[in-house]
């Protein structure tokens, strides 16, 4: 049985948990998950990178919403190549939901998004 690790950043609490029960209604039982939760985005690759031998795949959630400073950018941009640069490096999948929104309305217009990143784990699982 093939083990998936779901990351979720909570930063964001109604946000996130959106995000994991569209993951969740997604992957079927025939793969094993754990979820673990972080404060936020930044801290996601770290705990892919710790698990990364345990796991066969993983999948990141969370949201990053804009303010008034670059914050967001560097935020965004760090946890985006940290994810792809674990994913290429081991050759495992990381389905990438975390979203990144202006607002709080569109962060609650992409809470299934979570089911986008499950789907393309398993699509690339399957390969």
């Amino acid at each position: 049985m093939k083990k998936i690790l779901i990351v979720v950043a909570n930063y964001y609490e109604d946000i996130s948990l959106s995000l994991l029960n569209s993951a969740q209604l997604k992957i079927s039982k025939k793969y094993s998950t754990k979820v673990m939760n972080v404060p936020g985005v930044f801290e996601i690759p770290v705990v892919i990178s710790k698990n990364i031998k345990k796991y066969d795949a993983f999948i990141a959630l969370g949201c990053v919403i804009k303010g008034e400073t670059p914050h967001f950018d560097f935020i965004s941009n760090a946890a985006t190549l940290a994810i792809m640069d674990l994913s290429v490096h081991y050759k495992k999948p990381i389905g990438n939901g975390i979203i990144t929104c202006l607002n709080i309305d569109q962060a609650k217009a992409r809470e299934k998004k979570g089911e986008e990143a499950a789907q393309a784990v398993i699509s690339v699982l399957s390969l």
